[in-house]
C-alpha cells in the first residue's frame, strides 16, 4: 500500500498568498475521511463542506506541529505525522486532509488518497493507523 501525494485546495493557494493562512504561525490538524467523501476534489475550500469525516470507534482528528521552513531557494510547508489509534472497533479510512484550525472556518489545505489502489485503508481495534509524512516535507515552492 502506497499513499498518494498530497493535493492542495484551491482556496487554500489564495488565502496563502493573502496571508490569511499563517504558514508558520496557524495550528493544523490530520482528519480522515471516508470513501463516500468530497475531500478529494480541490474546490472543498473550508472543512465544512468537505463531507463524510469519520468519527467513533476512538477517532478523533490529530493536531500535528507544521513548520514552514526556507533553505537556499526553496521553501517547504511540513506538519509531524498523525496517529489514529482504534478503540472499540476499526476505523476505515479512504483520504486523510490537512485542516488549519486558526481560520474560521477551518480551511482544508490539501488531501491525500490513503491507498492508490485505490483502497480503503482499515485498522482494527487496538492499532494504529500512523499517516507518516514525506522526508521532503507536504509541499515545498522555489
Amino acid at each position: 500500500m502506497a499513499a498518494d501525494a498530497w493535493v492542495i485546495h484551491d482556496r487554500f493557494k489564495e488565502f496563502k498568498g493573502d496571508n490569511t493562512i499563517d504558514m508558520d504561525g496557524d495550528t493544523w490538524e490530520v482528519r480522515l475521511y471516508t470513501s463516500a467523501s468530497n475531500i478529494a476534489t480541490t474546490s472543498v475550500g473550508d472543512a465544512t463542506t468537505a463531507t463524510n469525516e469519520l468519527s467513533g470507534n476512538g477517532y478523533l482528528a490529530q493536531v500535528v506541529a507544521g513548520t514552514w521552513v526556507r533553505a537556499t531557494s526553496t521553501v517547504t510547508f511540513d506538519t509531524a505525522n498523525a496517529a489514529f489509534t482504534a478503540s472499540g472497533g476499526s476505523i476505515t479510512a479512504r483520504f486523510a486532509a490537512i485542516v488549519d484550525t486558526t481560520t474560521t472556518p477551518d480551511e482544508v489545505v490539501a488531501h491525500s488518497l490513503l491507498d492508490n489502489t485505490p483502497a480503503d485503508v482499515t485498522v482494527t481495534d487496538t492499532n494504529t493507523l500512523t499517516i507518516q509524512m514525506n522526508a521532503s516535507g507536504v509541499f515545498a515552492e522555489t
